[in-house]
């Protein structure tokens, strides 16, 4: 990752899913479908995925990395479109990364972004931190080394999620 990238604020990560998008969309905001979000050959948590799809409302899910460690994450719902734009500020109140409800204009914001091709979905994940953020912040964020990789490995899994079904 290059001094540039660090200091960009955000990335943007594209891939096509083989499934409409309102698939996709349900894919990201329905909890019965979300369990592709949680880490592959890790444990599965015995608490359900909450999702309270509205604007303002959370999703939260239990992520078990190992015996050792978990941590809840999910987002608070800015942006709603169904089949077409999803945005939320990432992270969860008592999880990883921490977020004030109060304040969430202060977390990352995720906006996803989902079109029809041929058949299939584009969908474009924006990752980005807010123009306040001073330059250490950005550079703790985006120097993370897991900080991309992660959101493709995210992503790459719901994209597995469609291939399985074919």
């Amino acid at each position: 990752m290059t001094d540039t990238d660090v200091l960009a604020h955000g990335f943007t990560l594209t891939r096509i899913l083989d499934a409409p998008r309102e698939l996709v969309f349900r894919a990201w905001t329905d909890p019965e479908q979300l369990q592709w979000f949680l880490n592959p050959g890790a444990a599965t948590p015995e608490e359900p995925i909450e999702v309270d799809l509205r604007v303002g409302g959370e999703w939260k899910l239990l992520m078990v990395i190992d015996e050792d460690t978990q941590y809840y994450t999910g987002g608070v719902y800015r942006e709603i479109v169904p089949v077409e734009r999803l945005a939320f500020t990432w992270g969860a109140v008592d999880g990883w990364p921490k977020i004030d409800p109060d304040h969430s204009e202060d977390g990352p914001l995720v906006t996803l972004t989902f079109s029809d091709i041929a058949g299939s979905t584009e969908m474009v994940l924006r990752f980005s931190l807010p123009d306040h953020l001073s330059e250490v912040a950005v550079r703790e964020w985006m120097g993370t080394p897991h900080m991309r990789e992660g959101w493709d490995d995210t992503i790459d899994r719901v994209v597995a999620r469609f291939a399985e079904k074919h």
